[in-house]
């Protein structure tokens, strides 16, 4: 993968995170923060982050170092998979927030701010968690590297135990994505029907009209995480299970790295869910 492809959505990323993270806490600490805005501002802070964590995978392939090889398989590789996560499940407590239109008589626990920033609190301390358990692990009982392999492959240096652990956190984390992508979907066809619903009795109703904005909603967010995080679970099994040393391990290797280049671009697509979604974001463009 030419280190040119990352170097793109990581510019375009920076950019429009930062910005929106310099938004939220020069601006939108002023109002009162809504469980949106709570779930938004730690989805652009996960996306700000792996933006930092893409200069150490872009130098992992332009240079030859053995140190540098080592520093992006202990931490930078580690990082980047973290905030994808982080986004995945920020992505999905967005959506469980629009039960609310499904269901509007009920308020579940995802719709209060005070639970919005335990479970932010919480869902980064996991994450982190198995990070630092991870790096640890990872430089204690990591293989010998004289050489850099033709392509930069961080499985070269794992041991046994953190093969182990690698597997583990994959597959847990794979758990993870499918029950968010289940969510996703379910949420989205609750929604899809309320809005038919509202549309045969009342077609013409405020109601109505805001039935279809947050159908629109989820429609964006729903396409923005099956494009950026389902290609990389379809591919990433195969070659976590893949035997070594096997025939079609470089083909899954090219098709690994171009799915998590396609997972990397949602630091260019969440803006477009942070515009969409917040109307103090909206009101600074007079839209």
């Amino acid at each position: 993968l030419h280190p040119q492809a990352v170097f793109f959505p990581l510019q375009i990323g920076f950019f429009l995170n930062g910005f929106i993270l310099r938004f939220y806490f020069c601006q939108a600490q002023q109002q009162a923060s809504s469980t949106i805005m709570i779930y938004l501002r730690n989805l652009a802070a996960a996306d700000f982050l792996l933006c930092l964590s893409l200069p150490l995978r872009i130098a992992n392939y332009i240079s030859k170092s053995n140190t540098l090889h080592l520093v992006h398989c202990n931490f930078g590789a580690t990082a980047l998979y973290v905030n994808m996560y982080a986004s995945i499940l920020f992505m999905g407590y967005i959506a469980a927030n629009y039960l609310k239109i499904a269901r509007p008589l009920q308020t579940h626990i995802l719709q209060k701010a005070r639970a919005a920033h335990v479970i932010s609190a919480v869902t980064w301390g996991c994450l982190l968690t198995l990070m630092s358990a991870y790096i640890i692990l990872s430089v204690y009982t990591q293989k010998p590297l004289t050489s850099i392999p033709s392509t930069p492959i961080c499985k070269f240096l794992r041991s046994d135990q953190l093969h182990l652990l690698y597997k583990f956190i994959h597959s847990f984390s794979g758990i993870v994505f499918l029950v968010v992508l289940i969510s996703l979907l379910f949420f989205y066809y609750s929604t899809s029907r309320r809005v038919l619903l509202a549309q045969k009795k009342h077609p013409e109703s405020l109601g109505s009209k805001t039935l279809k904005k947050s159908h629109r909603n989820m429609l964006v967010l729903v396409c923005v995480f099956c494009l950026c995080f389902v290609p990389f679970h379809l591919v990433h099994p195969l070659r976590m299970f893949l035997r070594k040393n096997c025939r079609g391990e470089n083909i899954l290797h090219n098709l690994s790295e171009l799915t998590i280049l396609m997972s990397v671009l949602n630091v260019c697509l969440d803006p477009l869910i942070y515009f969409i979604f917040c109307k103090a974001f909206r009101a600074q463009f007079n839209l």
